[in-house]
C-alpha cells in the first residue's frame, strides 16, 4: 500500500543554509509519528514543506502519491501560536474554514457544533480567544483544523507553550481523538516523553544539515495511559530516543 505522505530526496536550503539534506521518509494512511532532534535540525522546515508553505530546493514531498506543490484542504496544520482570529468566537473560528468551502449554513453548524464538542470547548463556544486558557485556545485550534476534514495533521509543536499538567491533559485529549479517527499526524516536538508517548514511530533528526538519524519503533499499546509513561518499557524507549537525539556523533 502507498505511504500516506512521502518525503523523497528533499532539500532545502536558506541561501548558504542546508537546512535539508536528502530527507527520505515514509508515513502510513493513519500512522502517528513525532519527530525529535536538536535545536535548528531541519524539523520545523520538513512540516512546512508537507504543508506546502515551503517549496523544496530538490526532492518533493508526495500525499497520496501527488506532489505538495502549496497549501491544501487535505492537510490541517497546528502551530504553536494558535493563530486564532482574536475578533472572531470559538464558534466562528472553529467555522472559519467552512466558509471558505462555502458549505451551506445549517451543514457548517452539525460540523463546527460536532468539532467544538470533540475537544471538550461547547460551554466555551461564544467565547472570545482573550478569555481562554492556553489550552483553550489550543483546543479551538485544533477543533479548526478537524472542521474541514483533512486527512492529515501537521502540528509543530503545538503544546510547547502549555504548562506542564495541561500539556499532559492535552497529548490525552489528542489521542483520544485520534483514536476514533485514525488520521496521519506528523507531530513535531522537542518533548523526548512527548515524542514517545504519543507515537507509533519516532522519527530522530539529525543535527544540521537536517538528516533522518533515526526511526525508532514504539511499541506500546493504545490508548496510551499513566500506567504506560511511567512503566520500564516506557522507559527504555524514551532512554533510546534521548541518547539518539542528545549523544549523536559520539562514536566518531
Amino acid at each position: 500500500m502507498n505511504p500516506k505522505i512521502s518525503f523523497r530526496n528533499v532539500t532545502r536550503s536558506f541561501g548558504s543554509l542546508l537546512a535539508l539534506d536528502r530527507l527520505n521518509l515514509d508515513i502510513a494512511d493513519g500512522e502517528f509519528v513525532t519527530v525529535v532532534g536538536p535545536s535548528g535540525c531541519g524539523k520545523s522546515t520538513a512540516l512546512n514543506v508537507a504543508a506546502g508553505l515551503v517549496p523544496t530546493s530538490s526532492g518533493q514531498v508526495l500525499v497520496d502519491g501527488a506532489p505538495v506543490i502549496g497549501p491544501g484542504p487535505d492537510r490541517g496544520v497546528i502551530f504553536q501560536q494558535y493563530a486564532l482570529f482574536p475578533w472572531l468566537t470559538v464558534r466562528q473560528n472553529v467555522e472559519f474554514g467552512l466558509r471558505l468551502k462555502a458549505l451551506p449554513a445549517k451543514e457548517r453548524r452539525s460540523i463546527v457544533q460536532r468539532c467544538i464538542a470533540l475537544v471538550g470547548l461547547t460551554d466555551f463556544a461564544d467565547a472570545l480567544p482573550k478569555t481562554l486558557s492556553g489550552g483553550m485556545k489550543q483546543r479551538c485550534a485544533i477543533a479548526r483544523a478537524y472542521a474541514v476534514d483533512p486527512k492529515v495533521l501537521l502540528m509543530d509543536e503545538p503544546f510547547g507553550a502549555l504548562d506542564a499538567l495541561t500539556r499532559v491533559n492535552m497529548q490525552d485529549q489528542l489521542l483520544l481523538t485520534w483514536s476514533g479517527d485514525r488520521r496521519t499526524v506528523l507531530f513535531i516536538t522537542h518533548d523526548v516523553d512527548e515524542a514517545v508517548y504519543l507515537a507509533n514511530r519516532v522519527v530522530v533528526m539529525a543535527a544540521r544539515p537536517g538528516r533522518l538519524q533515526e526511526v525508532i519503533p514504539v511499541d506500546l499499546p493504545y490508548p496510551r495511559t499513566e500506567a504506560i509513561r511511567l512503566s520500564a518499557e516506557f522507559t527504555a524507549i524514551r532512554n533510546h530516543v534521548w541518547r539518539a537525539v542528545y549523544h549523536q556523533g559520539e562514536a566518531h
